[in-house]
């Protein structure tokens, strides 16, 4: 199993250059076609205090800046990309978020930015792209231009969603150095320690070497970033957890904790 097609996410208010090298990369480690893609909207008519509301010709102003930011980002992508990898370009006005959720149908893989802003308009819902496209969403640190991911700790629970992240993220577990399996649980309970264990057969079935950890106490975000930090793990696999509540995303709590967590890279999973 490799990564043939990757979509690479290029945020219109974030340097182009670190993400589209990091593209570059795992496009020439796996063989994949790289998709540059990047997307901004025009906020829609928004009434003021004093009952006004954006005329349409700044909402014109408002498109043509997009389109011009766009155009650089593609002048950037196309300049960065070499000959010898196959890619292509695309762009639009629209949500960024929903733009990357109907591309996603044509890649293994979404890396984007794990920089989030507050502006819908012009940043991914990192959570939202990670539960609604049903493709594995490669989160990368703040600013990185490579992923080695020789040390990957996979964080399992028994569930659909952490099933889903391993075999997802077999083309990187079958290149990495160590691949450590972790479970935090707070219960003394063998059938943990089974499911720890049918995971590593699953992967030496793979040609992967893995080893287990079993780490006591309550399911924590940080507790898991602390033990990823101890053995130098620059990629965290996981599930995604969370369901819609009304219009928003409720997020598990370690979930949340990776998603907001930028100084490490997160390949997730639902």
């Amino acid at each position: 199993m490799s990564y043939k097609s990757i979509i690479l996410n290029l945020g219109v208010d974030a340097p182009a250059a670190p993400i589209v090298k990091l593209g570059v990369e795992l496009a020439e480690r796996f063989g994949a076609h790289l998709i540059g893609l990047a997307a901004a909207d025009v906020p829609p008519l928004v009434a003021t205090g004093d009952g006004m509301v954006y005329e349409g010709e700044i909402m014109q102003i408002q498109r043509t800046e997009i389109e011009k930011r766009l155009a650089e980002l593609r002048a950037e992508f196309e300049r960065l990309v070499p000959a010898s990898i196959s890619s292509e370009w695309g762009q639009e006005v629209c949500s960024p978020t929903r733009f990357l959720s109907v591309s996603a149908r044509a890649a293994d893989l979404i890396v984007t930015s794990g920089e989030e802003g507050e502006n819908v308009y012009r940043t991914v819902d990192i959570g939202s792209l990670a539960l609604g496209t049903g493709r594995p969403v490669l989160i990368t640190a703040s600013n990185v231009e490579h992923i080695m991911a020789k040390t990957v700790l996979v964080a399992w629970k028994d569930t659909r969603e952490a099933r889903r992240a391993l075999t997802d993220a077999l083309p990187f577990l079958a290149k990495a150095t160590e691949v450590v399996i972790v479970t935090i649980d707070s219960d003394r309970d063998d059938s943990i320690r089974d499911s720890l264990a049918d995971v590593a057969v699953f992967l030496e079935h793979h040609g992967i070497t893995a080893r287990t950890e079993l780490i006591r106490g309550e399911a924590d975000g940080d507790r898991l970033l602390t033990f990823a930090r101890s053995i130098h793990a620059d990629l965290i696999v996981s599930g995604a957890y969370g369901h819609s509540r009304l219009r928003e995303w409720a997020f598990g709590g370690v979930t949340r904790t990776l998603i907001e967590e930028s100084s490490i890279n997160r390949l997730m999973s639902y």
